[in-house]
């Protein structure tokens, strides 16, 4: 019991341990129960399963409001918040990399439930190493407040360009590095075919599905480079930052087969987020720099709030009437 109770970034060990022992229950019943077999996944079953997650999100956050305090309970709704929109653009990019590789439907949703798991320990990692940092060099914060605002003055004004896959770094070097089969194999990750240069043996090829998962994983590292400090700004909790973000990627993810086709009608929601990430920085540079009192948290939760649904507001009411672009493939 005194294991249990001995801290470990800041938190009791047990309080880790049921964090975890919640993923690891949702993805056992995701891969065991739900998604047993392999199927095409409605709008209405994700919207369902999304639904599922959110509640469980905000149920753990009230969880924590009522173990932590109310200050703890704000932070993590505005870091979960702040998470979930964040993510939004990587929606589109998994769109992309399931198209680029013509991966059906059925298949999607192994890979992104297989991602959370690469998730769990890249973020984990990545926060560790930010906890590690603020906790030594408190002007570290600083740094991550000035890259929040420049992200923010970059994304209002930067111009949209759709990347092209078949020039993408990584994906050549796995390509030359790894024995690829030219086309998917069922939902399998690995198999095992005859070998080119000796048809007598086999040889363990990779497929064009674990190639999908690789990028997915490589485009979530990409993505948390904005919002861990974005987190960061809000607390120095790596519990609050940690739990925030695993839950809203967990719902995300599980959101991504209603969102995927109308993810252009979202268009300017980009703008309200970037308003968000200048505020955050700019409280915190406010803050450090000119002497000006921290905003509590409740504040910053609702200016989160107001910008977020007036960005969704907009955005809905601007493309009124447009059909869904694409295809999920």
């Amino acid at each position: 019991m005194d294991f249990l109770t001995a801290l470990w970034m800041g938190k009791a060990i047990w309080v880790w341990c049921l964090f975890f022992g919640v993923v690891l229950g949702l993805l056992v019943f995701d891969l065991g129960f739900l998604n047993r077999k392999d199927h095409d996944i409605g709008v209405r079953e994700s919207l369902g399963l999304s639904a599922f997650y959110i509640i469980l999100a905000l149920c753990f956050g009230g969880w924590v409001w009522f173990e932590f305090g109310p200050q703890a309970g704000k932070e993590y709704l505005t870091g979960f918040l702040i998470e979930k929109t964040l993510a939004l653009d990587n929606i589109f990019v998994i769109s992309m990399i399931f198209s680029f590789f013509s991966i059906p439907r059925k298949y999607q949703h192994r890979v992104l439930v297989w991602g959370i798991l690469g998730v769990i320990i890249l973020r984990g990692i990545m926060i560790a190493v930010g906890a590690a940092l603020v906790a030594r060099f408190e002007w570290v914060l600083l740094i991550f407040a000035v890259f929040l605002v420049g992200t923010g003055v970059k994304m209002l004004f930067a111009k949209e360009k759709n990347p092209d896959l078949a020039d993408n770094v990584l994906l050549k070097w796995l390509r030359n590095h790894l024995p690829v089969t030219n086309t998917l194999h069922g939902h399998k990750f690995f198999v095992r075919l005859p070998d080119p240069d000796n048809p007598k043996k086999k040889k363990r090829f990779v497929t064009p599905l674990f190639l999908a998962l690789i990028l997915v994983e490589f485009a979530d590292v990409i993505f948390a480079v904005d919002s861990i400090p974005a987190i960061f700004a809000i607390t120095k909790d790596p519990y609050i930052v940690y739990t925030s973000n695993i839950f809203a990627i967990l719902g995300l993810r599980a959101l991504y087969f209603a969102l995927a086709a109308i993810i252009h009608r979202f268009h300017y929601l980009k703008y309200s987020l970037a308003v968000v990430l200048i505020f955050i920085g700019g409280k915190v540079l406010a803050a450090d720099i000119m002497g000006i009192d921290k905003i509590p948290a409740v504040i910053s939760l609702s200016v989160t709030v107001l910008l977020l649904a007036s960005g969704i507001v907009y955005s809905l009411w601007k493309s009124r009437g447009e059909q869904g672009k694409g295809s999920l493939s």
